[in-house]
């Protein structure tokens, strides 16, 4: 019996650690594998599936809000909104080829302007000084 209890007393001392903190991730991978098996997207779920799709979700995450971030600094802004994000994402060839079909709320579009409306150039500036002097 004393050595039962000795070993539930040295489980209860045991700090538990999160599978996210063992992998050096933010987001959670404990709620990522109960999402994969609540979503029968397969009958089992292996163990490194939650922590790869989590460190995969987490690089995505980093990326985007860094982008967001220059796009804000580069407006005067210290708050990411959407607009910014809408900015960072449709100017990296990436990930506006990953959410090429994803419709931001609150947006906006990209500021384009077509060569067709644009004024046209009325010939060069030498051409006309010739003909001034002449």
């Amino acid at each position: 019996m004393a050595g039962r209890g000795k070993a539930i007393g040295s489980a209860a001392s045991k700090k538990a650690t999160s599978r996210s903190s063992k992998a050096g991730l933010q987001f959670p991978v404990g709620r990522i594998a109960r999402f994969l098996k609540a979503g029968k997207f397969a009958e089992r779920v292996g163990a490194g599936a939650p922590v790869y799709l989590a460190t995969v979700l987490e690089y995505l995450a980093a990326e985007v809000l860094e982008l967001a971030g220059n796009a804000a600094r580069d407006n005067k802004k210290t708050r990411i909104v959407p607009r910014h994000i809408q900015l960072a994402v449709r100017n990296d060839e990436e990930l506006s080829r990953l959410l090429g079909t994803v419709t931001i709320a609150n947006g906006g579009v990209m500021p384009n302007i077509h060569n067709l409306l644009l004024p046209k150039k009325t010939g060069t500036g030498s051409s006309k000084s010739a003909a001034d002097d002449s």
